[in-house]
């Protein structure tokens, strides 16, 4: 069996957060749960074959944006971090870093979405090993 992560990030508001991640950052909707409450509550995107689920909490919950800090990073790669970064550039997103040749052999840029989760985009630009940039092999 292959082992697969899916972080299940939590929204106020699932709905805004689907058509965020469409229009910034290229995420197409796989499915969408609307509950007895008549808002959606559970819903699955993904970009190419990374997959992101997403949950309305409900009362008491609140986002990194009102907690005044961040809570996880989600890092993704994309073939051209480049072509990435100018179509959220386009679509108004918070920028926390452009994109930026990494010593790793990557670049990067991140960002965040409207309710405050930190995201990562990047492509491999060269093969790097490890103990170039001061990493260690376990």
């Amino acid at each position: 069996m292959t082992q697969r992560i899916y972080p299940y990030l939590l929204y106020h508001s699932c709905e805004d957060a689907l058509e965020f991640l469409s229009r910034a950052f290229g995420f197409e909707e796989v499915l969408r749960y609307t509950g007895d409450q008549g808002y959606v509550t559970h819903a699955e995107t993904k970009l190419g074959d990374a997959h992101v689920f997403m949950g309305n909490p409900g009362d008491g919950y609140r986002n990194p944006e009102e907690q005044g800090g961040e809570t996880v990073g989600l890092y993704v790669y994309v073939d051209d971090v480049d072509a990435h970064y100018e179509r959220a550039r386009d679509a108004g997103v918070e920028f926390r870093e452009h994109p930026t040749d990494q010593e790793y052999g990557e670049r990067r840029y991140s960002a965040r979405d409207p309710e405050g989760h930190l995201w990562f985009f990047a492509s491999q630009t060269k093969q790097v090993p490890p103990e170039e940039w001061g990493a260690t092999v376990a």
